[in-house]
């Protein structure tokens, strides 16, 4: 007996419609520039796919995020809808993690 597929969804897409990034073009220049971590693991290609559970490391802003996938987005829509998708494991834990070493 085979399993059923996890629904899974373009990590560009999934980041665009998650709001962290303005246009799905960014979040593709984001990924391909090797600034997200899929399940601690290093991805370039924009079409990996996520889905509920995997957990994600993404450099914006000079800033590095952790966050759960909850949900997949079916649009873009406003912030509060975008943010019931994902966990930010940052804010559980009080951590703030800068990219840089500058103090």
């Amino acid at each position: 007996m085979s399993k059923a597929p996890r629904p899974t969804q373009r990590l560009d897409k999934w980041l665009w419609h998650a709001r962290l990034c303005k246009t799905r073009g960014l979040a593709a220049e984001i990924v391909a520039g090797g600034k997200v971590r899929v399940n601690g693991r290093p991805v370039r290609k924009p079409a990996t796919a996520v889905g509920a559970g995997d957990t994600l490391t993404v450099v914006l802003a000079g800033r590095v995020r952790v966050l759960r996938v909850t949900g997949l987005p079916e649009r873009r829509g406003p912030a509060p809808e975008a943010q019931a998708h994902y966990t930010d494991l940052d804010a559980e834990t009080g951590a703030s993690i800068k990219s840089d070493s500058s103090a």
